[in-house]
């Protein structure tokens, strides 16, 4: 018989450094009227020149730590979720299980981009499920700031830095996750990417020169599979789950695009104020965006013990992911 589990304790961290739409007004050709109306966003936090995505990651993981009651020893598995490594290996979540202290711990980096925390506690949900660990550690992070073309007006504004993690464990019959959907479509990897640095382009004068070390995005492509993906990935954890839209008490949506969420919203069919919103303050953080939003509304009192709690989001790959869990935390 497999355990119930769930998200037992959660924690964040944003770089203190602020970047304003009208900051951005000084460093390529935009205005704050065109990024709020075309993406809702206003401000993002930029990690600073000397802040890897370890340093991030270790501070979301301690705060994360102290609201579950776990200490570093009890850790039996740190996933970090990221495109952002500190390098390409070691792992990142290595690194950051030694600080920590989590002497325990295995450790691995998970990449699907800003699915990439859905895919990490779907991953590490099942290892608490079957009974092989206790105690699981998820992490989604980046430093997006570090790859971006800063000459791009088309990207640059979209994206900011941070950190959030959840601690995930077995729960009370009934409670924790009620269903999961991951997935894939390579196809269209070229969609949204950073080509350069791998095996297939090494990093050369001309990859360097070329801007191949920074995001590129077909945004409006994008954005026609995230307002499809959204809905149908919604619709089926809830199915799988048991339950009907109604019954959902809040919707944290992947925070990349306010007009993509205002979509999903209209697919879903559900009641905007049931859905937790915080992109005009950070932009798109990709991996790091649904873990921060989860640790916002569970700090600010927006979830309660039992609430039905449905996450989804979708990423480069083309990655997409959903769950629904019955909130176990009292």
């Amino acid at each position: 018989m497999l355990n119930s589990v769930g998200i037992v304790g959660t924690g964040s961290y944003l770089p203190e450094k602020v970047l304003t739409n009208g900051d951005l007004e000084k460093i390529v050709d935009t205005n704050d009227e065109w990024i709020v109306s075309r993406t809702g966003i206003k401000e993002r936090h930029i990690a600073d020149p000397d802040s890897s995505v370890s340093d991030l990651c270790y501070e979301a993981a301690l705060r994360a730590l102290e609201d579950a009651k776990v200490a570093p020893e009890e850790i039996d598995l740190v996933i970090v979720a990221t495109v952002t490594p500190d390098y390409a290996f070691p792992a990142t979540a290595g690194l950051v299980a030694d600080r920590l202290g989590a002497k325990n711990a295995a450790a691995f980096d998970l990449s699907a981009a800003c699915t990439g925390f859905l895919y990490g506690i779907t991953t590490g949900a099942q290892f608490v499920a079957t009974g092989l660990y206790r105690t699981v550690l998820v992490i989604g992070a980046e430093t997006l700031s570090k790859i971006l073309n800063w000459e791009d007006r088309s990207t640059c504004v979209l994206f900011g830095d941070g950190a959030g993690a959840a601690v995930i464990q077995p729960v009370e019959e009934g409670y924790g996750f009620k269903s999961f959907e991951l997935g894939a479509d390579g196809a269209g990897g070229h969609l949204l990417a950073m080509l350069g640095g791998g095996s297939k382009n090494p990093a050369t004068v001309e990859t360097v020169q070329n801007k191949m070390h920074t995001l590129s995005m077909a945004g409006s492509e994008v954005f026609k599979f995230a307002v499809r993906i959204m809905g149908e990935t919604a619709h089926k954890v809830i199915d799988k789950a048991g339950l009907q839209k109604e019954d959902i008490d809040l919707f944290i949506p992947h925070q990349a695009n306010l007009r993509i969420i205002d979509a999903s919203i209209k697919r879903l069919g559900i009641d905007s104020k049931k859905v937790f919103v915080n992109l005009d303050r950070y932009g798109n953080m990709s991996g790091a965006s649904i873990p921060v939003a989860l640790d916002e509304a569970a700090r600010g009192g927006r979830i309660k013990y039992g609430d039905n709690l449905l996450m989804v989001g979708f990423g480069a790959g083309l990655t997409w992911g959903g769950t629904v869990l019955k909130w176990a935390k009292r």
